[in-house]
């Protein structure tokens, strides 16, 4: 690059202009502008000397480097940096730190080259002050970075944070010595008034590797911010707030802390009376079982222990319970018992027919009927006004939770296809592609309809690298063009998730920022936000409870593939019944390498509101836990429901779920072949019924279904959809 020049911030403390030019002299000219600065010198690890002179009436044109700005910001021992400081009334307030960052910023940018910056890293990696052996600890370490890292902090006499690093990685070390540099000797409003896009026009990187060098920078910085909160609490005398409850997985075993995760604990090692009993009658009546992951504890953990010895038993999201239903009546099971809500069982029972199994009995786990928040706002008159609304060549996604009685009605109004919440954006990306000048009617989910919308906003800011990873059709100015042809229906939610509100989100910003967060996106904006935010820096993930369980996997799998001491922390921003799975698929993992190294923590982000407080022992170990013991642990009671939920934010778990219990489960079966006429509230509704236009709810509504299992299977939409959306519709009838 023959000439460039850089100018920082314009509404900052600190402007600084760089030129370079070949024709000028060697020795470039820095202007610094508006510097506020300490009054007392400070001894900085990587300049050699910041002078810091404070004038009335400042000559900044007077301010040079010697023999560049470059060489300044390397630490040349030979050479030190003039700052002129403005002095105004009332006093200056101390922005070095920005003034510090911008220096730091022109100096990485100036360099065309990435392998130079990394070089002038791995240089600064050189001069990071030793760290103290005693502050290499668990404790100290920060999550979320490829290398280990160690971060510890102080605050000194005069209220301002000082902070030393390490690593493993020399690299990840010369981050550490930046980032040291800047914010040593730092007010803590400084540091917190610093953004994580601040660090990324730093622009640091190796090609394939700079997603993770830019997290680096960002998880260091959080935990500085968080470290920093807590010494202010502690100086201005405040108690620490209570943290959220949570379950510690290790090797060894689990331990639960508060009284609410004790409670979800219980069943972890379920009575092996109850699970012989359970075996022996779905052997004996060759029973099939899918269950969805928000099954109360006590189920999952007998169906958990069950599936050893009978492997017709799957704990999944819905999308899969109705396929491995199928692949159950091939294998030879006569019945199919299905725990969650009704559409879940109706769903089953549609799909079993659509597969040639109309033999093959499907089972709810209540007589009464088992609901859903969603569901019963789809079911409104309302929805389909909102899809009456829709104009020519529309496609309506609707979401699989909701009743097969939903999905008729509304694909004789728009073609439709079914969506879960992993596959949705996948689906919509897809429509658009294929189809061209499409409009899509997403519902009933308000809150995932209003996600999806912001994630594709924050989709056009991306480059069009970057969002063809997510779908290779697809590029800005596709993203641009596509949002106004995206609509949702505005008032349906799950009573779930829609209760992780304001208290909970600001909670887990104050206690838990440098966690791994995981949010379903059902979830209300203000989590899926924060959410979002995590999952650019690597530390989060938004999507289904199959994405959280596998986000989380993954981050354990690479734990012990590091084979070094581990604490991970993740918050479980979703109903509280996956904890059986993940502390299964954890505990597998951790003991297919006998690790004792690593920590799991499954945080339970539920408001204060939500958890009544017991007597005794808040922490208890269960790793050598009996049934008799467990049954001593509280019972936490709901703020209304006995469901845990509150109207502050942060739901622990679905009443109508809950319907689903191991006393239903066994009832059933014990009569299931033996007294059918006990078990006819039971049985999963076969629609007779018709639509308006006299075609069977069981054939119009199980067609979306299909379609959404086409899209599965070819990552494209069906030609027969497409043709519906092209040609409209005849007399209120699809057209074949």
């Amino acid at each position: 690059m023959d000439s460039a020049k850089m100018v920082m911030r314009p509404s900052s403390s600190c402007c600084l202009s760089v030129s370079h030019n070949p024709n000028t002299s060697t020795t470039n000219k820095v202007s610094l502008s508006r510097l506020r600065v300490y009054t007392n010198k400070e001894k900085l690890p990587f300049f050699r000397s910041l002078k810091c002179i404070q004038s009335p009436n400042p000559d900044i044109n007077s301010s040079t480097s010697s023999p560049s700005v470059l060489k300044s910001a390397s630490r040349n021992p030979s050479s030190s940096l003039s700052c002129s400081a403005v002095t105004a009334s009332p006093p200056p307030t101390y922005e070095l730190a920005t003034c510090k960052l911008e220096l730091l910023v022109a100096e990485f940018q100036s360099m065309s080259k990435p392998i130079d910056r990394v070089k002038r890293l791995l240089h600064y990696a050189t001069l990071l002050p030793e760290f103290d052996d005693s502050a290499r600890i668990a404790a100290n370490r920060v999550m979320g970075c490829t290398a280990q890292v160690w971060l510890d902090a102080t605050m000194d006499a005069e209220g301002r944070m000082r902070f030393s690093a390490d690593s493993d990685s020399e690299i990840t070390r010369g981050f550490c010595s930046c980032l040291v540099w800047v914010l040593n000797g730092a007010l803590p409003e400084e540091i917190l008034n610093l953004r994580t896009e601040d660090l990324a026009v730093l622009n640091v990187g190796i090609p394939g590797t700079a997603n993770s060098r830019v997290n680096t920078w960002h998880n260091v910085l959080i935990s500085m911010q968080k470290r920093t909160k807590a010494l202010v609490s502690e100086r201005q005398g405040k108690s620490p707030g209570e943290p959220f409850p949570s379950l510690v997985i290790t090797g060894d075993g689990i331990c639960a802390k508060g009284s609410y995760a004790q409670a979800q604990a219980r069943y972890l090692f379920p009575d092996e009376s109850k699970v012989e009993e359970l075996v022996n009658i779905l052997k004996e009546k060759k029973i099939g079982v899918v269950a969805h992951f928000y099954m109360d504890p006590e189920v999952q953990g007998v169906l958990t222990a069950a599936k050893k010895q009978w492997p017709h038993i799957q704990i999944s999201d819905s999308l899969v319970m109705a396929d491995k239903a199928v692949k159950m009546a091939e294998a030879g099971c006569k019945s199919i018992t299905v725990l969650g809500v009704d559409f879940m069982s109706e769903n089953v029972r549609g799909i079993l027919d659509q597969s040639g199994f109309e033999k093959v009995v499907v089972y709810r786990m209540s007589n009464e009927r088992i609901g859903c928040s969603l569901a019963d706002a789809a079911a409104n008159p309302a929805y389909l006004s909102y899809l009456r609304a829709a104009s020519p060549s529309s496609l309506h996604v609707i979401y699989i939770n909701t009743s097969l009685e939903t999905k008729a009605h509304s694909h004789e109004v728009v073609p439709t296809i079914t969506c879960t919440s992993s596959n949705v954006v996948q689906t919509i990306l897809q429509a658009f592609a294929q189809v061209p000048n499409l409009n899509v009617w997403y519902g009933p989910d308000s809150y995932m309809g209003a996600n999806i919308a912001e994630l594709f906003r924050q989709m056009t800011m991306m480059s069009d690298e970057e969002i063809s990873e997510i779908h290779p059709q697809h590029d800005r100015n596709s993203i641009k063009s596509l949002l106004p042809r995206l609509h949702y229906y505005q008032d349906g939610t799950c009573i779930v998730h829609h209760l992780f509100g304001h208290e909970v989100v600001q909670k887990i910003k104050e206690m838990y920022c440098d966690a791994f967060l995981t949010a379903h996106l059902e979830v209300p904006g203000e989590m899926f936000s924060l959410a979002m935010e995590a999952k650019g820096r690597g530390m989060g993930v938004v999507g289904s409870t199959q994405n959280i369980l596998d986000f989380i996997k993954q981050r354990v799998e690479e734990s012990l593939k590091r084979n070094v001491n581990d604490n991970l922390q993740f918050v479980l921003g979703t109903e509280s019944g996956m904890i059986t799975s993940i502390v299964a698929s954890v505990q597998s993992l951790l003991n297919s390498v006998n690790s004792s190294n690593v920590k799991v923590e499954i945080v339970f982000p539920v408001s204060s509101d939500s958890v009544t407080t017991t007597s005794g022992n808040s922490s208890m170990g269960l790793n050598s836990l009996g049934m008799g013991d467990s049954l001593k642990l509280p019972i936490v009671p709901g703020a209304s429901s006995g469901e845990g939920c509150s109207i502050h934010g942060g739901c622990a778990s679905c009443p109508y779920m809950k319907m689903n219990s191991l006393s239903s489960l066994l009832k059933v079966c014990h009569h299931l072949l033996d007294d059918e006429n006990t078990l006819s509230g039971y049985e999963a509704e076969r629609f007779n019924l018709r639509t308006p236009h006299g075609n069977l709810i069981a054939d119009v509504g199980c067609e979306p279904i299909l379609h959404m299992r086409h899209f599965q299977a070819t990552k494209r939409l069906p030609e027969k959809l497409v043709h519906q959306i092209l040609h409209s519709y005849s007399n209120g009838r699809l057209v074949s």
